[in-house]
C-alpha cells in the first residue's frame, strides 16, 4: 500500500480552492496520458497578482491533493512569483509524494504555469 503524509490526505479528503471561475483570466490544462490524470487551472489577476485560483481535477488522490495545494500556493502571488512554484516545491509542502506519483500526479504547477501564460497571451500590450 501507498503511503500517503497527513497534508496529502488532508488535502485530498478535503481540497481547497474547487470550482471553475467562469470569467477566468487565464486558464491552464495539462493531463498525462499515461495515468489519466487531468487538471485545469483556473486564475483571476487583479493589479499582475493572482486574487483567485480554482481547479477542477480529474484523477487520483495524489492529484487531488495536488491540485489543491498548488491553489493555496499561489494564491496572492504575483504572477512572476507563482511562475517560481515548482512541481517539487509542491511535493515538499505536501510533506513527500510516493515516488510512483511524482511523474503523474504532480502536474500541479505545470498547469498553473499554462493559466498565467493563457493570461499573458490574452493581455498583451
Amino acid at each position: 500500500m501507498v503511503a500517503y503524509s497527513k497534508k496529502v490526505m488532508d488535502h485530498f479528503a478535503a481540497p481547497r480552492n474547487v470550482g471553475e471561475i467562469e470569467d477566468a483570466d487565464g486558464i491552464g490544462e495539462i493531463g498525462n496520458p499515461v495515468c489519466g490524470d487531468m487538471m485545469t487551472f483556473y486564475i483571476k489577476v487583479k493589479n499582475n497578482i493572482i486574487e483567485d485560483v480554482k481547479f477542477k481535477t480529474f484523477g487520483c488522490g495524489a492529484a487531488i491533493a495536488v491540485s489543491s495545494m498548488v491553489s493555496e500556493m499561489a494564491m496572492g502571488k504575483t504572477l512572476d512569483e507563482a511562475m517560481e512554484i515548482e512541481n517539487k516545491d509542491v511535493a515538499e509542502e505536501l510533506d513527500g509524494l510516493p515516488r510512483n506519483k511524482m511523474h503523474c500526479s504532480n502536474l500541479g504547477a505545470d498547469a498553473l504555469h499554462l493559466a498565467i501564460k493563457d493570461f499573458k497571451k490574452k493581455h498583451k500590450k
